[in-house]
């Protein structure tokens, strides 16, 4: 629930940003609120709300770390709750370093290291680690500069690395299957501190073969990728932005623009989903730039994908159907999972399904959306998160064609297909779909469904 605690004083420095902004009080609530609610944050702000912050009240809890997102999208410019005049606890040294970007791979190392063992031992001591959706603007632009000037390098060719690189790739696939089957919650802590105690100290070695060192780096990057992606699956992402800022540095280092491609893929699906979708365009075209002579066919597919979900969350219809298309042709256009890289192979037409339903959906095209995701639902029987997503994404088909108890008993499998699964994707995917049922709560129907998804999805 909101709070605010009082002040004597008006807040003049919020009231310049406000103006500069040219935003509205209630454009404003309205902002807050919805990017509260993408990270499952419950508040009530109106347009009288915002006046009482001009007065001097102060927002509790993450509103301050929402209201600053707000104002930096709107400015194009980063804004942190200090420049609007609220108190804000200072971020760990370690945070504030894991938040940037640095070009020193040997600080990169000390940061992940820092950073991981502090969440192993110490986690409390991290706190809240906020997502600062402007603190990608300078490794994009140092990533981009890579690409510039290793235009005319082959890609990083295949070559057996035995001893300490195929045991990290061993536990990668280990880590991944986990993470298909009980979702990035129930793996976190397992793959960080792999990366921490084991895979670092190694990266950190001096005289390793060239081709061993881009391989373990690579590897690394990968590993601090999947730490991302399972943070992102526990509801912490800022700490996920944090690892797939890291893992960008790495993979440079490694040299494999597959997984660089793959890297921007995930955050691309971050910033979309947590209400960024003109990032997630602009992420998931670097890295169709990245991978676009790469080899990958299943890589592009995937890539071309995220930036219909950015489109389709736009409600720009005709640039999401051509990148769909897009993303067919380069499925159309792969040889065989033996034929790609070791980071798409789980890639399949089902994954394209999905995606393609996700579109469907925020774009209103309910039957399409319908189609693909029974579909997708048929095809992961095995693959616990991925059909609890397109179960809610099915239940929300059916509600647009006013099928409301379909949509409810479609949506009652999905929450109850989560047991066992750690997995907050999965459940902010039925929270949307939750939100939908807003204009019929007072239905007995709705208000059993809702009583049974509250300590699943928490209060509406």
């Amino acid at each position: 629930m909101s709070g605010e605690t009082a002040s004597s004083e008006p807040n003049k420095t919020l009231f310049v940003v406000l103006k500069e902004a040219g935003c509205s009080h209630a454009a404003l609530a309205r902002r807050v609120v919805e990017l509260g609610r993408r990270q499952g944050v419950v508040m009530r702000y109106d347009k009288a709300s915002v006046t009482r912050w001009l007065q001097g009240m102060q927002p509790r809890g993450r509103a301050t770390e929402f209201i600053a997102a707000a104002l930096s999208e709107m400015l194009n410019r980063p804004v942190a709750p200090a420049d609007l005049g609220f108190s804000a606890a200072p971020l760990k040294p370690v945070i504030t370093r894991a938040l940037s970007y640095s070009e020193d791979v040997g600080e990169t190392l000390h940061t992940l290291a820092e950073l991981g063992s502090t969440a192993i031992s110490r986690r409390s001591l991290l706190g809240t680690v906020p997502f600062v959706a402007s603190a990608l603007l300078e490794p994009q632009r140092q990533w981009l500069l890579w690409l510039l000037e290793e235009e005319q390098q082959p890609t990083l060719a295949v070559v057996e690395g035995g001893g300490q690189v195929e045991q990290v790739q061993a536990m990668i696939k280990m880590f991944d299957q986990m993470d298909n089957t009980y979702g990035g919650g129930g793996v976190h802590s397992s793959i960080v501190n792999y990366l921490t105690v084991e895979v670092v100290p190694m990266l950190q070695q001096r005289g390793i073969p060239h081709h061993q060192r881009k391989q373990l780096f690579t590897a690394g990057a990968k590993l601090a990728a999947m730490a991302g992606w399972c943070s992102y699956d526990s509801a912490e992402y800022g700490l996920a932005l944090c690892n797939m800022n890291m893992a960008l540095s790495l993979c440079k280092e490694g040299g494999d623009r597959v997984l660089g491609g793959q890297i921007l893929a995930g955050l691309s699906h971050l910033f979309t989903n947590l209400g960024y979708p003109r990032d997630g365009v602009a992420l998931a075209r670097i890295g169709i730039a990245t991978a676009k002579s790469a080899g990958s066919p299943m890589g592009l597919m995937r890539l071309h994908a995220m930036a219909a979900r950015g489109h389709a969350a736009l409600g720009d219809g005709r640039a999401a159907t051509a990148s769909l298309h897009a993303a067919a042709q380069s499925l159309d256009s792969s040889r065989g999972a033996l034929q790609e890289s070791e980071w798409v192979r789980y890639l399949d037409p089902h994954y394209l399904e999905a995606e393609a339903a996700l579109c469907h959906r925020d774009l209103g095209e309910s039957t399409k959306a319908e189609r693909l995701a029974e579909a997708s639902v048929t095809a992961n029987a095995e693959r616990r998160r991925r059909q609890a997503i397109s179960r809610s994404v099915l239940a929300t088909a059916h509600l647009q064609q006013g099928r409301l108890d379909q949509a409810i008993s479609t949506a009652t499998h999905a929450l109850n297909g989560l047991s066992g699964v750690h997995s907050e994707r999965s459940v902010q995917a039925l929270r949307e779909f939750r939100s939908r049922l807003e204009p019929r709560r007072n239905e007995p129907m709705v208000r059993e469904f809702e009583r049974k998804a509250k300590p699943i999805l928490g209060a509406a």
